[in-house]
C-alpha cells in the first residue's frame, strides 16, 4: 500500500476496522493486495494496521473511498469497451463476408465467439452502471411514480420461465405507493430481482410478488415479498438475511438492482436458506419509503 495515497490508506483502515469489529483480526496489507506499508518487515504491517484501526472511520473516509472506486471503474470501462467492440465488429464482418465465405463449421465458431464478445460488451456496460450508482455525486432522474404500478407492469412482462411451468404474478394493490424517483432504473431493477427469483424455482410453481403497505419508525413503506405462492408468509416473517448477489447467467443485474433500490432509500434482503447460514436465492423482499397519508 502507498501510505501517501489517501484512498488506499482509507481502504485499509476501513477493512481493518470492520475486520476487528467482527472478530476477524487485523489483516495484512499485502494480503489485501496493497503491498507493504513502506517497510520490508512483515511486523510493520500489523503495527501500522493497529495505528489505522485506532482512528475511527468517518463518513468522509467512506465517501473518499467510494469516489475513488467509482472513478477507477469509470476510467476502466472505456478501456475494456473499445477493444471488445472492435473484436466484435470484425467477427460480424466475417459472418457477413460473401466474397470469401467461411465454411459452416468455422461460421459456427465465429458465431459463438461473437456472442461471447457481445456478452463482454454488455458486462462492460453493467460495470459502467455500477460505477455511476456508486458515485455519490450521481443525481438520479426524478419523476412521480407508483411503485406498486411498476411491480404489476413488470409482472406482466415476465414469461421467460413459462416453458418450465414457472409462472409469475403480482398480487395486492396496484397503486398507493407513490414516490419520486428514477422510473426507468426502478423498472429494470425490479425486473432483474424478479427474474433472479424465477431462475431458482423448480418446474410447475407460481411465484408471487405480494405488494403491501406498512410502517416503520413512523414512516410509510412499500413492501414487496417475492416468493413461491405457498411461502409468502414464511418469507415475510423470516429473519432477514443479506441478499445473495451471486446469480449465474444474470451478469451484474442483481448487484445493480440492489444499488438502485438503495439509491431510492430502500433495501433488499432475503429470508434464510434451508441451512440458515445465508440468504435463500428463491425468495427476496424489497422495501422502499413512499409518501405517507
Amino acid at each position: 500500500m502507498d501510505a501517501g495515497d489517501p484512498a488506499q490508506v482509507t481502504a485499509f483502515r476501513i477493512i481493518a476496522t470492520q475486520g476487528a469489529r467482527f472478530g476477524m483480526g487485523l489483516p495484512r496489507a499485502g494480503a489485501l493486495g496493497f503491498g507493504t506499508l513502506g517497510s520490508r518487515k512483515p511486523r510493520a504491517n500489523s503495527r501500522a494496521a493497529a495505528v489505522l484501526v485506532s482512528h475511527p472511520v468517518h463518513d468522509d473516509d467512506v465517501a473518499l473511498l467510494t469516489r475513488s472506486y467509482a472513478q477507477l471503474l469509470s476510467l476502466a470501462v472505456p478501456e475494456f469497451r473499445t477493444p471488445a467492440s472492435v473484436v466484435g465488429g470484425y467477427l460480424r464482418m466475417l459472418q457477413r463476408d460473401t466474397e470469401s465465405p467461411l465454411a459452416e463449421r468455422h461460421l459456427k465458431m465465429v458465431e459463438a465467439a461473437e456472442k461471447s464478445c457481445a456478452r463482454l460488451v454488455a458486462l462492460v456496460g453493467e460495470l459502467s452502471e455500477v460505477s455511476k450508482l456508486d458515485d455519490p455525486q450521481l443525481k438520479l432522474q426524478e419523476e412521480p411514480l407508483d411503485l406498486f404500478a411498476v411491480v404489476h407492469e413488470v409482472a406482466g412482462e415476465l414469461h421467460e420461465a413459462d416453458d418450465r411451468g414457472v409462472r409469475f404474478a403480482a398480487r395486492g394493490p396496484a397503486s398507493g405507493a407513490t414516490l419520486t424517483g428514477d422510473a426507468v432504473r426502478l423498472h429494470r431493477a425490479l425486473n432483474a430481482l424478479f427474474r433472479a427469483v424465477l431462475r431458482e424455482q423448480p418446474s410447475d410453481v407460481l411465484v408471487v410478488a405480494d405488494c403491501r403497505l406498512t410502517k416503520a419508525h413512523g414512516r410509510a413503506l412499500a413492501l414487496i415479498v417475492v416468493a413461491p405462492e405457498d411461502r409468502i408468509d414464511w418469507a415475510y416473517l423470516a429473519t432477514p438475511m443479506p441478499l445473495d448477489e451471486k446469480r449465474g447467467g444474470l451478469g451484474l443485474a442483481v448487484p445493480i438492482a440492489r444499488r438502485v433500490v438503495a439509491r431510492h432509500g430502500g433495501r433488499v434482503w432475503s429470508p434464510p436458506s434451508d441451512k440458515g447460514d445465508s440468504g435463500a436465492k428463491g425468495a427476496l423482499l424489497v422495501s422502499m419509503p413512499v409518501a405517507g397519508d
